[in-house]
């Protein structure tokens, strides 16, 4: 695992930590985002959940609380009208 050091910051430690692993993992969806979800594009919402039928959380979108808490009520509307599935068939 490749480690890297932040700049000297006064707020912050001298030392900090980031794996390239987690610094890849937020920036996944964060060039894509949308300025807003809607519930009737069951396109993009599909972008954000996994396999299963499940929102992915905001340390794998690299959404941030406000659009991750718009994107949960797209998704539960979408899902209400059948846009979008509960469950997947597998």
């Amino acid at each position: 695992m490749i480690y890297s050091l932040a700049p000297l910051d006064e707020k912050k430690p001298w030392f900090c930590l980031i794996s390239e692993a987690q610094i890849t993992m937020a920036k996944r969806f964060k060039k894509d985002t949308p300025v807003y979800f809607d519930y009737k594009d069951p396109k993009t919402l599909m972008r954000f959940i996994n396999i299963y039928g499940q929102i992915e959380p905001i340390a794998k979108t690299g959404l941030s609380a406000k659009q991750q808490r718009q994107l949960a009520v797209a998704v539960k509307r979408a899902r209400h009208l059948a846009l979008l599935p509960f469950v997947s068939q597998g």
